[in-house]
């Protein structure tokens, strides 16, 4: 993405003047949100659906997705360029507050609870069913990846309210934050939809981060800026 000049690096008038390219700056009042994917859950088994929270899928975290919690704070409780998380927000489910535990600790902070961040909601595969379907393959599976859209899945979420509530989500912490930076755990789905938002992609084009991974969004008033996507460099010696 090309940098945003300011009006005074953008015309000097002097031919003979050596322009350096120009690094990308935050715009006055705009907002750095640190999307994390919430670290990895218990497995899926058919005799034993995950608990419910308002109709979504409810798991714990995984051994490996703690360890995974503790990686995520050990980077972002370090200053930024000289910047430091001022926020966190988590949704209604527990898998996030889980993963944002070790953060909170570390800059002592108390978690927000996001709910409109919570994960895309699937149907009648929820509880856990979702990971089983893709495992057994299938029409519905085959739609899924060809038409890159959740709500093919049988009574899931439309897309036009997936990105409504996620938009209303986004801008509420953005108001709450001008010129700030604040960490939000979210879930794969939220995340890719949030990417694909900010570049005009197709809804699913951006649905591989991975768990414990950090994506970099820059909102203002006018737009979303996606400066980074699924990074895990925290996470190589797990």
């Amino acid at each position: 993405m090309p940098s945003i000049e300011s009006p005074a690096a953008a015309g000097s008038g002097d031919d003979q003047a050596e322009v350096r390219q120009f690094r990308f700056e935050r715009p006055p009042g705009a907002t750095t949100i640190l999307l994390v994917r919430h670290g990895e859950s218990v497995p899926a088994r058919a005799d034993k659906p995950f608990p419910l929270v308002d109709g979504h899928g409810d798991p714990e975290l995984h051994p490996q997705g703690e360890l995974q919690a503790v990686k995520v704070a050990e980077r972002l409780s370090r200053p930024r360029r000289g910047e430091k998380v001022s926020a966190v927000y988590v949704t209604n489910l527990r898998r996030t507050a889980q993963t944002a535990a070790p953060l909170c600790e570390a800059l002592g902070l108390d978690p927000v609870v996001e709910a409109d961040l919570r994960e895309v909601h699937l149907g009648e595969w929820e509880g856990g069913v979702y990971r089983l379907r893709l495992r057994e393959g299938g029409p519905i599976v085959d739609r899924l990846m060809t038409e890159g859209r959740w709500d093919v899945v049988p009574g899931a979420e439309p897309d036009e309210v997936f990105i409504s509530r996620i938009r209303a989500g986004i801008g509420r912490i953005s108001a709450a934050h001008p010129d700030g930076l604040v960490a939000v755990f979210t879930h794969g789905g939220v995340i890719g939809r949030i990417a694909a938002q900010a570049v005009g992609a197709k809804p699913m084009s951006f649905s591989g981060a991975e768990n414990g991974s950090i994506t970099e969004l820059l909102v203002t008033p006018q737009r979303w800026f996606l400066r980074n996507f699924n990074d895990t460099a925290h996470l190589e010696d797990l």
